[in-house]
């Protein structure tokens, strides 16, 4: 792949409220929220929510540049926003495979970036190695980190709605909690 790449922008829905996700994706709580962001978009409608995942890498989630790396390159395929989404869904149905025991230990320690790469390709069903390797497929994730930076973001997972921080949201409230606060 040359410079022609476009990241496909990861947003479902086309409502004027704007629910914005930061997630980290082998944050246990990051993928609870995550595999609630549909059934919301189902509850609230897709004609009156537009949900936008924010990736936030975190250094104590050891693999977490790679595997944020992996899903921005996803996007960039032909199937833009659906194959990031698949990435996502694989790790978050085998994130144990792509963390570490208690942030420092465990098989993990002998683990590369490539084998999280092809075992993440293994499980999307998606080849990943190329677009992973697009030079400047930096600025994608730069942009991710600087946006979450200059909102004042530092942990996942963090909702922001319309722009502004909800801190009484979070990944243990059900959809129908999600979607009141939504409205109020």
């Amino acid at each position: 792949m040359t410079n022609d790449w476009r990241a496909d922008p990861l947003a479902w829905g086309d409502g004027p409220t704007v629910l914005e996700v930061f997630l980290e994706p082998t944050c246990p709580f990051s993928v609870k929220a995550f595999g609630k962001l549909d059934a919301l978009l189902d509850h609230v409608g897709k004609d009156r929510l537009t949900v936008k995942l924010r990736l936030q890498s975190q250094p104590w989630h050891m693999y977490s540049g790679v595997i944020v790396r992996c899903i921005l390159a996803a996007s960039t395929l032909q199937s833009g926003k659906a194959a990031a989404k698949s990435v996502m869904a694989a790790v978050a149905a085998h994130r144990e495979e792509f963390e570490f025991d208690r942030h420092c230990g465990g098989p993990n320690l002998e683990t590369t970036p490539n084998a999280i790469i092809r075992r993440i390709e293994g499980y999307s069903g998606l080849a990943l190695a190329a677009a992973f390797a697009i030079p400047t497929l930096d600025r994608e994730i730069k942009w991710h980190c600087k946006y979450a930076r200059q909102n004042g973001i530092h942990v996942s997972p963090t909702f922001m709605v319309d722009g502004l921080v909800r801190a009484d949201m979070n990944s243990g409230d059900s959809v129908a909690e999600w979607a009141a606060k939504l409205s109020a």
